[in-house]
């Protein structure tokens, strides 16, 4: 039984679907059914290429032109190229829907871009951590020209800021800049002249160029001092307060309250880190 005709693609090609109705074009549709003709057995039906590309995949129309074409004698060479050209505008197809989901992704990050840019995230501030703590005893030297950690035994506020054991650790439980401020009631229990020096340790290593010195001189000859100090510090360090003395008559004086006035602490101290702001 003879091959059935093929019809032709007229000159010059026509699209490969109707611009106005998005179905596969007459002629189009009169050649893929003649190619259907020429494959019979193939398992996409008249119905299906009526409806269009999407109702096929590319690896479905490629094998039908295939199976077309390997039934195709020398002397069909123009059809040939037809079936080349209905390959190019299949593919060309193809490319078209992956450029348009690219495209639509890019519409929405740009939507996403815009939207940051009018309404930016919010600044979030650093976690505040604090502590205030002081101490009600008098605190004095036992060996003159010796260091001495200064203890507390009342903590007043705390937030991820806390004492130690022993208490003369201060330690910090979050990463940031602390300020330390400190102020401390002197006292000299004898005559004569002495030097009171006082400094900072972090992780029990003493803080370079961060010493205080105090000359007090006579009896009941009481200095009040204050001072502050800024640490980086990370979460789990401690720092503590040292103090010597060239007198064991020099100490760190806490008086009980007497009305009108509160007590004295021998020490007080404040830590924040409060200082970063926004971050």
């Amino acid at each position: 039984m003879p091959n059935p005709s093929i019809v032709p693609i007229t000159q010059p090609r026509v699209p490969f679907l109707n611009p106005e109705t998005g179905f596969v074009s007459i002629p189009w549709y009169r050649f893929l059914l003649s190619l259907s003709q020429l494959t019979s057995g193939s398992d996409v039906s008249l119905g299906d290429l009526q409806k269009g590309p999407p109702t096929l995949t590319i690896d479905e129309v490629n094998a039908i032109i295939d199976k077309a074409a390997g039934d195709i004698t020398p002397s069909q060479d123009g059809l040939l190229a037809q079936i080349a050209e209905l390959q190019k505008q299949v593919q060309a197809q193809d490319l078209y829907d992956c450029c348009n989901a690219l495209i639509s992704q890019v519409t929405e990050l740009k939507k996403q871009v815009e939207a940051l840019q009018m309404q930016p995230p919010p600044r979030q501030f650093q976690r505040s951590r604090y502590g205030s703590f002081y101490d009600t005893t008098t605190q004095t030297a036992t060996t003159i020209n010796t260091a001495k950690a200064i203890t507390f035994n009342n903590t007043d506020l705390s937030n991820g800021v806390y004492l130690g054991t022993p208490t003369s650790r201060v330690y910090v439980d979050t990463p940031g800049i602390y300020n330390f401020d400190t102020s401390f009631q002197l006292d000299k229990t004898s005559g004569g002249l002495a030097e009171f020096y006082f400094w900072f340790r972090l992780n029990g290593t003493d803080v370079p160029d961060s010493a205080s010195q105090i000359r007090i001189q006579g009896n009941d000859a009481e200095i009040f001092s204050s001072l502050n100090y800024f640490f980086d510090l990370n979460a789990g360090d401690y720092v503590e307060m040292m103090f010597s003395t060239t007198s064991l008559s020099v100490e760190l004086l806490s008086v009980p309250a007497t009305a009108p006035v509160p007590g004295i602490p021998s020490i007080i101290l404040t830590v924040s880190n409060n200082i970063g702001g926004i971050q």
